[in-house]
């Protein structure tokens, strides 16, 4: 699933384990497996070693105001004593203090930004920002590298140069001979992730849960305080779902649907759907906004505009490195979060009148992110492969796209693309966890999602929230930013703040009036924003 892994700064082979299996309340049951035996034993191991905080590595890119330090953790969780992997850990204290009075620390905050792929490493510095100062204030802010990504063991499945060669075609109806091209694109990318990664079957969401207890241990919290987006939602469900009993507060911001069943595949084909009204929700503010982008007054007229762009960018790439695939790619974003939408129509609208500069700047891609893209598109693709069954036969994932396509064009093949990899996987399937906890297991917990969101559609957090007895839905209504808490809902921010802070939540589900559109930008205003807005 694609998810926040774009910004934030989403049955098997294997029989589910006793862990898995095990009733909630308990986080091994009467007969442990040998993943829960060595999550206890990595867990105290962790818990008396603790975290030697010192500063952090260059490539971490982090001020030195933040600590970092490393937590291991077994790759195999039923060989405990076999090889060991290290995480990387970033962290600053609680500030315990704002606006001049004193505030109680109530421990570590840790948080998981999605992906799967993305790392959380450069969280605590959002504590100067002013919508996380009250919660920085009584918190530790802990972010984290999951397994396989940046330097926490990480996964490779191709040269980055590959992964991000460009320029690239993105048709929305593809013909025979283009799919065949991508099937064998697919099948080559799985061979690769198989041959670069001996380890490759152990980066799971069941382990990223794991991970997450053993990391708990080792800040020497008892009960967990997590926050998780995204992809971040669905490992935070499993961990909430095998240990019910470490969990203090659970904050599930853009909830991924956990039934099993959408795991995951029918998750990416109802994603496409969102996209897609997420794609007309942006055409109808630029047409509002006619006046200043002259992209046309109506949906549709921005739609040809759009279309007409990318038809010149199929025979004329910009720049040389702008082709279809990454205009797509670029716009994409404006589905995730709207604070896209003034530079990226403002970029469409100088193409047009002769200056393909904005566009330029906003969607070539950028040599020195290469080894990261490709690295967390790496883990991206090893977690979903690894953690359900897909369809093995191209056949139906021709019949099923093919299908939407019709309806939902606008992100449907490239989606379908980036998964397919999954039809080819070696290495064995996980059954998805049932997630779910029963009556009075776990502590309030809060699920924030906003109405329209379409990384991750918002039958996922009305799913979630069945699930998790106990569980309040904050809703931002008629708004479809990916990722809402701290964002610039004050409404949102008041429940984020009264849950983490006082341990409080609406006695039902809660609504939010949506945040304001963004204001249109032309000319030099946007331009001097940064360009990848």
């Amino acid at each position: 699933m694609r998810a926040a892994a774009a910004r934030y700064g989403t049955a098997g082979s294997l029989v589910l384990t006793a862990l898995v299996a095990a009733p909630a309340g308990s986080a091994s049951g009467t007969t442990p497996a040998p993943e829960a035996h060595g999550t206890v034993l990595a867990a105290q191991r962790a818990e008396a070693a603790g975290i030697r905080w010192g500063a952090c590595a260059e490539a971490d890119e982090l001020p030195p105001s933040v600590r970092c330090g490393t937590v291991s953790v077994p790759l195999d969780y039923a060989r405990p004593d076999g090889r060991q992997i290290r995480l990387t850990v970033s962290r600053t204290g609680a500030a315990r203090e704002v606006r001049g009075k004193k505030v109680a620390r109530q421990g570590a905050l840790v948080f998981n930004p999605g992906g799967p792929g993305a790392s959380g490493m450069y969280f605590p510095m959002v504590g100067v920002m002013p919508e996380w100062k009250r919660i920085a204030a009584a918190y530790d802010l802990v972010g984290y590298a999951p397994r396989g990504v940046g330097r926490s063991a990480p996964l490779s499945c191709q040269n980055p140069k590959q992964f991000t060669k460009a320029p690239t075609q993105s048709p929305t109806h593809p013909d025979e001979s283009y799919k065949r091209e991508r099937i064998a694109q697919a099948q080559s990318y799985a061979r690769g992730c198989a041959a670069r990664n001996p380890g490759l079957r152990h980066y799971t969401t069941l382990n990223n849960a794991r991970d997450l207890d053993v990391l708990r241990a080792a800040l020497g919290e008892k009960k967990l305080t997590f926050m998780g987006a995204s992809y971040g939602t669905y490992f935070g469900a499993v961990y909430a779902t095998m240990f019910p009993s470490h969990v203090r507060r659970m904050v599930f911001d853009s909830a991924v649907n956990p039934d099993p069943a959408q795991i995951w595949y029918d998750n990416n084909l109802d994603q496409s759907v969102a996209f897609e009204g997420r794609w007309a929700d942006f055409r109808r503010w630029v047409a509002k906004h006619d006046k200043t982008y002259h992209l046309g007054a109506t949906p549709e007229e921005v739609l040809h505009s759009y279309e007409k762009v990318r038809g010149e960018l199929a025979h004329k790439p910009a720049g040389g490195k702008v082709g279809p695939g990454q205009l797509q790619a670029a716009f994409l974003k404006a589905g995730y979060y709207d604070d896209y939408w003034p530079t990226r129509a403002s970029a469409l609208s100088a193409y047009l009148k002769g200056d393909p500069k904005p566009l330029i700047e906003q969607a070539a891609p950028e040599p020195r992110g290469a080894v990261e893209e490709e690295n967390g598109n790496a883990v991206y693709t090893a977690v979903e492969c690894n953690d359900a069954s897909w369809p093995t036969d191209f056949r139906i994932w021709d019949r099923d796209n093919s299908r939407l396509a019709r309806v939902a064009p606008f992100e449907t093949w490239d989606n379908a693309w980036m998964n397919l990899p999954c039809a080819y996987w070696s290495a064995p399937r996980q059954q998805p966890v049932d997630v779910g906890t029963a009556e009075g297991a776990l502590p309030p917990t809060l699920i924030l999602a906003a109405e329209r969101d379409a990384a991750t559609p918002y039958e996922g957090a009305k799913e979630l929230n069945r699930r998790l007895p106990g569980s309040v839905l904050v809703t931002e209504e008629g708004a479809g930013t990916h990722g809402i808490g701290a964002g610039p809902n004050k409404c949102v921010n008041g429940h984020l703040d009264a849950y983490l802070l006082e341990g409080t939540v609406p006695a039902r589900r809660a609504a939010c009036a949506p945040h304001r559109e963004p204001e249109p930008l032309t000319g030099e205003r946007a331009a001097a924003l940064p360009q990848d807005l």
